[in-house]
């Protein structure tokens, strides 16, 4: 099995629930074709750093998983005709870092 680091952006008007089918339909997904999701994070509403099809910002949803090309393939097949969606990536790498957390919010200890 191979690790990968998958991003999706959504569309700045999806709601909250949107976006909860949309990562659990996407975590099923890869769970359906053999795969394992270790780890979902939702990074929130960002800037983009450029307009994609009218929009300024997009939802963030990042997905840790375990599991063969295949799985990537029929993941990544489903996207492109996703309509919510904006853009996808996928990254394959050696190991996951399942202890940083990026888009964590901050406490500020005095």
């Amino acid at each position: 099995m191979n690790f990968y680091e998958h991003t999706i952006i959504a569309r700045q008007d999806t709601s909250p629930s949107q976006l909860k089918q949309i990562q659990d339909k996407y975590a099923d997904l890869v769970i359906k074709h053999d795969g394992k999701v270790v780890k979902a994070e939702s990074w929130g509403l960002l800037n983009l750093a450029y307009l994609i099809k009218k929009n300024k910002k997009g939802n963030y949803i990042h997905f840790k998983i375990e599991g063969n090309g295949k799985t990537i393939n029929e993941l990544e097949k489903n996207e492109k005709i996703d309509k919510n969606l904006l853009r996808y990536l996928t990254v394959k790498v050696k190991k996951l870092d399942l202890k940083t957390n990026y888009f964590e919010k901050k406490i500020e200890e005095k």
